[in-house]
């Protein structure tokens, strides 16, 4: 184990450079906080660079890691590094995955212009429950923002994430088909054949791009039988992937 109580490590600088996106994709390295977080990208596919603690997690840092791979940092260190205003006192860096082969792109959720961190980590983190394995996100928030990461638990370690734009997405479908999310005149999702299926779910202000909308394969609306417009994107999305993956079994 080795011990950083330096803010001008440059170690510790390269890391807090990390909360901005493009320093993610230079360095191919993202954040996550939080002992639960961290243990569930750890146990799935993500691959762990090193974990950073403060001395009273060693005992939980032992259980996720070996200890070369464990860095002791102070309070003020961790403060400098942390995304949140009261750290946890854990942090760990994973080497950012590749994009994904077009070819293992599987029946799941495409998030277009989703631009809320929380929305978009919910909806992975559903996405993991339903067991689905294929997210292509197609503009929007990163999704390995520290954020996002932290809204979906560690549970986007535990599919494919396709960082794709929408005429990328289109080239690479191959048969399966693009049903469109909408607030009202779709069909039931209970017709969608789960296992050809790209749900789309668009952004939270505008909802899907006109122009994606009418390459989409066809259109799918929840029932609401109560007095209410809309949803909130992860919630519809959430309840749609359910009806379309789960409950049409």
């Amino acid at each position: 184990m080795r011990n950083i109580t330096s803010l001008s490590n440059e170690e510790i600088k390269s890391i807090a450079s990390l909360k901005d996106s493009k320093e993610r994709y230079a360095q191919k390295k993202f954040i996550a906080e939080g002992v639960r977080t961290i243990t569930t990208l750890a146990q799935g596919t993500m691959k762990l660079s090193a974990l950073y603690i403060t001395p009273e997690l060693l005992e939980a840092a032992h259980a996720i890691t070996s200890a070369e791979k464990i860095v002791i940092i102070s309070q003020k260190v961790m403060q400098k590094i942390s995304q949140t205003v009261s750290p946890s006192g854990i942090l760990a860096v994973f080497e950012m995955p590749d994009n994904p082969m077009p070819d293992a792109l599987t029946p799941g959720l495409v998030l277009a212009e989703i631009s809320d961190p929380g929305n978009m980590g919910t909806l992975i983190r559903t996405a993991a429950a339903l067991n689905i394995k294929s997210i292509v996100a197609v503009g929007g928030v990163d999704p390995f923002g520290p954020k996002v990461i932290q809204s979906t638990a560690g549970t986007i370690g535990l599919l494919n994430v396709f960082t794709w734009n929408w005429e990328t997405l289109v080239a690479n479908k191959g048969s399966l088909k693009l049903h469109a999310l909408v607030v009202k005149d779709g069909n039931s999702p209970d017709t969608i054949e789960k296992n050809s299926a790209l749900l789309v779910v668009g952004s939270e202000a505008h909802g899907i791009d006109p122009e994606w909308l009418a390459q989409c394969d066809d259109r799918i609306t929840i029932p609401m039988p109560g007095n209410t417009e809309s949803l909130n994107a992860a919630i519809a999305g959430s309840i749609a992937a359910y009806q379309v993956f789960a409950k049409n079994n």
